[in-house]
């Protein structure tokens, strides 16, 4: 799930609205008439495609400027920038401020030129057109929705084509021309329960993505972040996902949190298994389960990206090193219980082991699990025999300074 804060209200709601925390996008459309040589198109496979919260800037003081001081930008295929609201049955401004407003200082910015009071454009979004000029292939999505936000599609549902209309007039405003190459719908879930239940029908999600095809058309992309509740009767089975996927360049299944510290007492579970393994507590609840179902039903493998969190889930009160062990809450964490960012937990907890093609990590009374860059080599072995279209994660501020992850990725 995606939030600003990423405030855990999932733990509110019951178990049957459980879901998966992510984001993403896809595949680089060109933009090229015909009469000019196409720009060289992202190859099968090799799409990876970042998160970055518009509220990161805030707390976590990741800025734009971080991105390439990492070595991320020379890294990513397509950033997708969280999140727009969708309020009203339309797509809205997440934080204006943050996105347009913010002056940025020389030591903060991009291209270590300040901000001035008079121009037109500052925020986030004019840093991301300075990373865009130093990286020309690049693309950048506007994401709409994540766990907080999605209340509003099914209003949004009620009439797509309006819907369709009030986002692309937002993601193409002349205000910031030239930030955006499309949109990415981050929908928690259509006709199911995240934050909110959603009960607009199973047609309503192929139906919203027809309507964003329709009007931002071939030359823009059009993504989603979907759920990974591979179970029988779950959240897939939920919504129209296999129609809707001609209508979109790909999907960012959310690979994660399908276990936590929602549940207090346990048992331990790796939020991002690779694989099932002896005792995990659910079926079907981990990637390799998601990418089957997706595919079974049809779902081309080339549009589907694997997603990776780079952040890791843990609980106290646990006393046995090995997964499915009993626990008393969720172990502290930075900005929030039960999470934490790989960048911090590899000093505090370091891996003890893994399973099911992820780490996991005890130490003192608390138990984490989280993808390590050997972990994430292992999911890239899987996502390349899968065939699918690249590897998506949840979200940039949660690597190390110099891009530990993201480098296992590429």
């Amino acid at each position: 799930m995606h939030t600003p804060h990423r405030t855990l209200v999932r733990a509110l709601v019951s178990a049957a609205c459980t879901a998966a925390l992510g984001a993403g996008l896809l595949a680089g459309t060109g933009t090229a008439t015909a009469a000019a040589p196409s720009a060289p198109q992202v190859k099968a496979g090799s799409k990876v495609v970042g998160y970055f919260t518009e509220w990161g800037t805030y707390d976590r003081k990741y800025y734009v400027k971080n991105i390439e001081t990492s070595g991320s930008a020379a890294r990513l295929t397509h950033i997708n920038y969280a999140f727009g609201n969708v309020t009203g049955g339309r797509c809205a401004m997440g934080d204006s401020y943050a996105a347009t407003d913010r002056a940025y200082t020389a030591a903060e910015s991009v291209d270590g030129v300040a901000d001035t009071w008079d121009q037109p454009l500052r925020g986030n979004f004019n840093q991301l057109l300075k990373l865009k000029k130093k990286h020309p292939g690049l693309k950048v999505l506007w994401s709409f929705g994540g766990w907080t936000w999605s209340g509003g599609f099914g209003e949004a549902a009620k009439n797509p084509a309006a819907f369709a209309q009030s986002c692309y007039d937002l993601v193409k405003n002349s205000k910031w021309a030239g930030v955006f190459d499309g949109i990415d719908i981050d929908w928690e879930y259509p006709n199911a329960c995240g934050n909110t239940c959603d009960t607009s029908g199973r047609e309503a999600f192929k139906n919203l993505m027809a309507a964003l095809r329709s009007k931002f058309g071939s030359g823009n992309l059009v993504t989603a972040a979907i759920t990974a509740d591979a179970t029988s009767g779950g959240k897939i089975d939920a919504a129209n996902y296999a129609g809707a996927a001609q209508y979109v360049d790909w999907y960012n299944p959310m690979t994660y949190d399908y276990f936590g510290a929602w549940d207090a007492a346990g048992p331990t579970a790796p939020h991002s298994p690779l694989n099932s393994y002896a005792g995990i507590p659910k079926a079907n609840y981990h990637s390799s389960a998601t990418v089957a179902k997706l595919r079974g039903l049809g779902v081309p493998a080339s549009k589907l990206l694997l997603g990776i969190g780079f952040y890791g889930r843990g609980w106290t009160g646990v006393t046995q090193a090995a997964p499915g062990g009993t626990a008393t809450g969720p172990a502290a964490g930075t900005y929030e219980q039960g999470i934490d960012d790989y960048k911090v937990l590899k000093a505090k907890c370091p891996a003890t082991g893994t399973v099911g093609g992820t780490a996991y990590a005890k130490c003192g009374n608390d138990w984490w699990s989280y993808d390590t860059p050997a972990t994430i080599a292992t999911k890239m072995t899987y996502k390349d025999q899968q065939g699918l279209g690249g590897t998506f994660f949840w979200e940039l501020s949660g690597d190390t300074a110099n891009g530990e992850l993201i480098k296992a990725i590429h």
